[in-house]
């Protein structure tokens, strides 16, 4: 009987914790348990007796919050100051900018997947898809990338002009302000599609439209500020730049040392309350032709015109190129992407309040600004670069695969290739996923800080998979240089996307979980709130609220996290059926897994997790897989689930799920409290370690998509420029890979005949003619083979340069030629 009682206490405890019951709940089931012992067994008084005082001692202390805080909040209040990190001003202003979206529901151990399928998909207006089909493929098709990157390194005065007339500066501005007015996504997919064409003109136009005077003057400028600038910054008479970093001080915007003090001067004949400027900064994109320079600085007051205050903060400002005493200094070389790039400088510039951006009103909330700014930026400039480079390496990486041939078979049919092939098509259509379902978060009004770093960091380094990957597979046309080579630059400019906008090794290490969990989780930031109040007793009530909550939030987790991993997340809810519903169910087990994991961390290390950056880089890899995840599964429901994608959407997934797996596995591996470790590895995995990455199989239908002409290939690789005109590289390689397809099934029977010794010649052409003599193919059939031979050294001639560095005489000629090595 008393084991019977015993198990089914422990169900019920169990089944409280999982549900995530409340202190009023707990009680009474309490209570009620003990009435039923007491009255339904044979329990003696003498044990009985001592169980109810218990009882009624945990319910009056815990259960009565006035008798809680004295007791026990209070003395967990104290200590919980004591080893809360320090927190500057700027990390502060960090974590309170943007807003938190599905990321907080990955966070709570417990998804509502009805908030995610529920978010609008985005879609593009008739307005801004003529954009794209106008004015957009114009650009691309006056655009000639060797040109612009070996021969003028700038982009063609006509293309200039025409960015500036078609308003490719003002996508973000609004139509009252003469912009174009569009949404993320049609932001993000010019950029992508001028990306797959010229890395210097998506990068010229992105920055405007990104971390620029004119996102800061949407958001906080006045009135008059934006009634005279946007006008101007939308019709390109206005070039902007933003100056932030500088040699001394790059992610560590607490040492900015270039500063401005607040003083009177001279501003168009008359003696103005201003702010004399210094600074000295570099990297900065489109610096070196700016008519007008954003820039960050901090802020001082000695005479105290504004205030008792003299340390006022980071401030931002506008300045005007012209204005006295600024410099513009000579080009950086981006890693040979030519787009405009350069340090500039001033000493002692003088501009009036008015130059402020938003006045005094915002004077010292430039930090804040910016990062709010820097969210939307990095979720649609560098998404949208990346996305555009591994779509190019999907469509024409998988195009060459098909049509390059070594023992008469095409390579992309070897195994070692598809592996590749693979991780090519399915890490494109997961970074295409992430990057929209971001675009929707944009698009309705959020700002998602945490996810903007997630797809900065995450589709950058797939970005370098991809790359890498396609490098490999081209090899010797990969590495040439030239018109031909469609690969080339992206791969050069792999390293530019990978710093710029928070260099990924400081993104991952100390950005997307640091903030994520503060901002995420559902109590922390509410117990570092309290712990900062300098009220005492709203400081005790507010912290015994906040890290009681966060005591059965663990509860919970660890109940879920247990029964999810015994089950492996089987008897967990799935909002959908068919062949993705387990997905949804190992993301239940995964976010209550990372939640718990979390928590761990986090109590066990306290503020030393910051310095662990290891430990925090390997819980932001998991909340990141998760959201990246989320993702593929949203875009296949957008997208009516078509079921030739699902080899991409399988890929994909069990990718992710291995990559959570091991991260939590080296998590625990490296935590320094061992029986802790020990406790939290059965608690996540009691059933073992059950993910691997993708199977050969899965591998092999995943690297299909690309060899072989489909709607789910030109679904995956939609949005990037694409044309069969064959004055562009693009229109020889389709006109290949699609004569390609035509003869397949010949080159089969060809090779077949050869092998049962049908026919005997080794040289293609002539076994077509052997097999035509023969009847094995028409005559039509080998016409169209010698087509294909024709296209082939087309597409696999790569270019030659007579007297390189001299003249630069252009030639195209095959791989297989004496003049590649």
């Amino acid at each position: 009987m008393w084991f019977i009682g015993l198990v089914s206490t422990l169900a019920i405890v169990w089944y409280l914790a999982y549900q995530g019951a409340g202190a009023s709940l707990w009680i009474a089931v309490l209570i009620s348990s003990l009435v039923a012992v007491t009255l339904a067994t044979d329990i003696q008084w003498y044990i009985s007796t001592p169980l109810w005082l218990v009882a009624a001692a945990l319910i009056v202390i815990l259960g009565v919050p006035a008798m809680r805080q004295r007791i026990i909040t209070r003395r967990l209040l104290k200590q919980f100051r004591k080893v809360m990190p320090a927190m500057s001003r700027t990390e502060r202003e960090a974590l309170e900018a943007g807003s938190i979206w599905w990321d907080a529901e990955l966070f709570s151990g417990r998804p509502d997947w009805e908030k995610l399928l529920n978010t609008p998909r985005p879609h593009l207006s008739e307005r801004e898809q003529a954009f794209l089909d106008g004015p957009v493929e114009t650009l691309c098709e006056m655009l000639d990338d060797w040109k612009i990157t070996h021969q003028d390194q700038d982009l063609p005065p006509e293309a200039w002009d025409f960015i500036r007339q078609e308003g490719f500066f003002g996508l973000i501005i609004p139509e009252e302000y003469g912009g174009l007015g569009f949404s993320a996504l049609a932001h993000s997919e010019v950029v992508m599609k001028l990306s797959s064409r010229s890395i210097v003109a998506a990068v010229t136009v992105m920055v405007p439209n990104s971390l620029g005077p004119g996102k800061l003057l949407l958001h906080y400028g006045t009135p008059a500020q934006r009634d005279y600038y946007l006008p101007r910054l939308a019709r390109g008479e206005e070039i902007p730049c933003f100056a932030l970093t500088g040699p001394d001080a790059g992610s560590d915007a607490g040492a900015l040392p270039d500063s401005g003090v607040v003083t009177k001067g001279q501003w168009q004949g008359k003696t103005v309350l201003g702010v004399r400027l210094n600074w000295e900064k570099r990297y900065i994109t489109l610096g070196p032709v700016a008519t007008i320079i954003g820039l960050a600085f901090r802020l001082h007051d000695p005479d105290h015109l504004l205030g008792d205050k003299e340390d006022l903060g980071i401030t931002l400002a506008l300045v005007p190129r012209n204005t006295p005493g600024v410099t513009i200094g000579a080009r950086h070389i981006p890693i040979d992407i030519p787009f405009q790039n350069g340090p500039n400088w001033g000493k002692d510039v003088f501009v009036p309040m008015s130059q402020l951006i938003g006045e005094q009103q915002y004077i010292g909330k430039g930090w804040r600004m910016l990062v709010e700014s820097l969210a939307e930026g990095r979720g649609i400039s560098l998404p949208a670069l990346s996305v555009g480079a591994a779509k190019v390496s999907s469509r024409y990486t998988g195009a060459y695969a098909a049509i390059r041939q070594q023992f008469n078979m095409p390579i992309g049919r070897f195994e070692g290739i598809e592996e590749a092939l693979a991780r090519i098509a399915g890490l494109t259509y997961q970074m295409d996923a992430a990057r929209k379902l971001t675009l929707s978060a944009l698009d309705v009004g959020e700002k998602p800080s945490v996810i903007s770093a997630i797809i900065k960091y995450h589709l950058t380094e797939r970005y370098r998979q991809v790359i890498n990957d396609a490098m490999d597979i081209h090899a010797g046309s990969g590495i040439c240089l030239g018109p031909s080579n469609l690969v080339g630059r992206a791969y050069q400019a792999l390293p530019i996307a990978v710093t710029v906008e928070g260099a990924n090794i400081l993104t991952r290490s100390m950005i997307i979980f640091g903030q994520g969990a503060m901002r995420c989780h559902p109590w922390i930031i509410r117990e570092f709130s309290a712990a900062q109040n300098p009220d005492h007793g709203k400081a005790v009530a507010d912290f015994d609220h906040a890290v009681f909550g966060h005591l059965g939030f663990l509860l919970g987790n660890t109940a879920r996290s247990l029964f999810l991993g015994l089950t492996r997340g089987h008897l967990s809810r799935s909002p959908v059926s068919g062949p993705t519903r387990r997905y949804y169910q190992q993301l239940n087990w995964m976010s209550a897994a990372f939640a718990l994991a979390a928590d761990t961390a986090m109590m066990t290390l306290g503020g030393a997790l910051k310095r662990k950056e290891r430990l925090s880089a390997r819980l932001g890899d998991v909340l990141s897989e998760m959201y990246l995840t989320s993702a593929v599964l949203k875009q296949f429901e957008d997208d009516g689930r078509p079921e030739e994608d699902l080899p991409l959407l399988l890929w994909a997934c069990e990718n992710s799920f291995y990559r959570m797996q091991e991260s939590l596995r080296l998590l625990i591996r490296n935590l320094p409290f061992r029986p802790l470790a020990w406790l939290l590895r059965a608690v996540l995995f009691p059933s073992g370690f059950p993910y691997t990455e993708p199977d050969d199989s899965m591998s092999h239908k995943a690297a299909g998509m690309l060899l072989t002409p489909s709607a789910s290939r030109d679904r995956l690789t939609q949005g990037i420029f694409i044309t069969d005109d064959e004055r562009f590289r693009q229109g020889i390689v389709e006109q290949a890979f699609r004569q390609a397809a035509i003869v397949a099934p010949v080159e089969k029977t060809l090779r077949s005949a050869r092998r049962s010794g049908v026919i005997s010649a080794r040289d293609r052409l002539r076994q077509a003619h052997e097999a035509l003599e023969k009847g094995l193919i028409s005559e039509e059939e080998r016409k169209g083979l010698e087509t294909m031979r024709m296209l082939r050294r087309r597409v696999i001639a790569v270019d030659s340069f007579e007297n390189y560095g001299k003249q630069h005489v252009l030639q195209t000629v095959p791989e297989t030629s004496n003049h590649v090595a």
